[in-house]
């Protein structure tokens, strides 16, 4: 296209945009641009005719008049801002049902590389810990009145998972998780949502070590009772006017062929509890809906000649030649059991990962950061190999053009640690009814996750029966 030639400076201004982010735009193909040695130039003509097919406005790192912001945030979507946003799975599910994300908030730098890779315009800051709410405000282009839709994010959970020392808010990845509830209360949205580990339902508000328990010790406190995380949580939130739910959901009741369950906190400025999410599929058609979504169905027409993926060391192959599809350790002959296992196989516990190959007609289980770890390995069913990270971007939901940045073990971390896209999206579908004043579909008896007590009220009941033991009130 011939017409005026303008800086990467100029479009940043017709854009109300930063350099950086027109700069990015031209990078990676957003915005049509020539370089001309260490700088950019872009017909004057593309400037426009982006800025008139995208919502532009978002800034990092200047700050507009009243005046601009008042008149640059005129959406037609609700917008959303985003915290501890890695790899973008739940803003993309959100997006799918309709909303419009400002911001993002992520430290990882192999994340933030994959964010400004694909959404090169969003505004992108670091550790949640260095921004003020009005910080925040100021970087995603909004002024003091604009009203903030919805904030998302899920905040560190290895202080929470059962895998580790769990000791909640005492780890330092719980603390960010405090201040993220704070930027919350202070920013005002009109919902939020705090996705976590099935861990948080019984993690203690602090931690105290098993070798410091029993009757030689003193009866545990009230901080360090199973729950006490959770609750400080919800408690806080409820104090401050918001109505809260949550429960434990399998992402595979919500089209994702993996079996991934996840706690999704929802809470709403109006002091009203929100629904259960609406399930769109079910393990065997229960309901009339359809049935879970399989691993076969995931990789269907996908290239197979990748070779984006680890390998298996040669000691573990021998045993994987030996098994088919769907099959694990305990498939083999008793033997041969013994001698892939060594040690572990006198060990306690269901071992299920070990030698796991997936099934085709079963979704995946649980996505790790590292598909080839011992005991947790995710074998192709029929190849003698990991999955491949293409493998993993469907088995998430992710487009198959959404390009993730880093070495091959950081493309899956981000992967692994993800958001399933359609658990996002029945998160957002969820809000949006609410905010429309629809009732949503619910299925009575609905089996959301393979654990009991895990929704907010049967949760609480059982919190109150604990409490009650130790004579406290919540």
């Amino acid at each position: 296209m011939e017409g005026t030639k303008i800086t990467t400076k100029e479009a940043a201004s017709k854009l109300n945009l930063t350099p950086q982010q027109v700069r990015n735009l031209c990078r990676y193909d957003k915005l049509p641009g020539e370089k001309l040695g260490n700088s950019w130039i872009i017909n004057e003509e593309e400037v426009e005719y982006y800025k008139s097919n995208n919502s532009c406005g978002k800034t990092e790192d200047k700050k507009l008049s009243k005046q601009e912001n008042t008149n640059r945030f005129k959406f037609n979507e609700p917008i959303a801002l985003s915290f501890f946003t890695g790899a973008m799975g739940l803003d993309l599910g959100i997006e799918k049902a309709g909303f419009k994300t400002l911001l993002a908030c992520e430290v990882d730098k192999a994340s933030r590389k994959t964010i400004i890779r694909n959404k090169p315009e969003i505004a992108l800051i670091s550790d949640i810990r260095d921004y003020s709410a009005q910080n925040i405000r100021e970087k995603a282009g909004l002024t003091e009145t604009d009203e903030i839709d919805l904030i998302i994010g899920g905040p560190p959970c290895q202080a929470f998972s059962t895998a580790g020392k769990r000791k909640g808010f005492e780890d330092e990845r719980g603390n960010v998780f405090l201040k993220f509830i704070e930027r919350i209360l202070e920013l005002q949205p009109k919902y939020a949502v705090i996705e976590n580990v099935r861990g948080i339902l019984s993690a203690p508000l602090k931690h105290r070590p098993h070798n410091q328990r029993g009757k030689e010790f003193d009866d545990l406190e009230f901080q360090e009772l199973k729950g006490g995380a959770l609750l400080n949580i919800v408690n806080t939130l409820r104090d401050n006017g918001y109505g809260v739910s949550f429960n434990l959901y399998n992402s595979a009741n919500f089209g994702t062929p993996q079996k991934r369950e996840r706690v999704i906190i929802i809470a709403s400025r109006d002091g009203s509890r929100l629904p259960y999410l609406t399930p769109t599929h079910s393990e065997n058609g229960e309901f009339g809906l359809p049935k879970w979504t399989t691993f076969a169905d995931a990789v269907n027409n996908l290239t197979s000649d990748s070779k984006n993926h680890v390998n298996f060391p040669e000691k573990r192959l021998k045993y994987y030649r030996m098994l088919g599809p769907g099959q694990y350790w305990k498939d083999l002959p008793l033997e041969t059991q013994k001698e892939a296992m060594g040690k572990s196989f006198y060990s306690g516990g269901g071992k299920t990962g070990f030698f796991r190959r997936l099934a085709w007609d079963k979704p995946s289980p649980t996505l790790v950061t590292h598909p080839a770890m011992p005991a947790t390995d995710l074998a192709h069913p029929e190849k003698n190999r990991p999955l491949t990270v293409e493998e993993y971007k469907r088995i998430q939901q992710f487009p198959d053009d959404w390009n993730i940045e880093g070495s091959l073990i950081e493309q899956y971390k981000q992967i692994g640690n993800a958001v399933p896209v359609g658990l996002g999206k029945a998160v957002g579908k969820a809000i949006l009814a609410h905010m429309n004043d629809k009732v949503p579909i619910q299925y009575k008896d609905f089996k959301y996750s393979r654990y009991t007590s895990t929704n907010d009220r049967s949760w609480e009941l059982n919190i109150m029966k604990i409490m009650n033991q130790y004579k406290m009130v919540i």
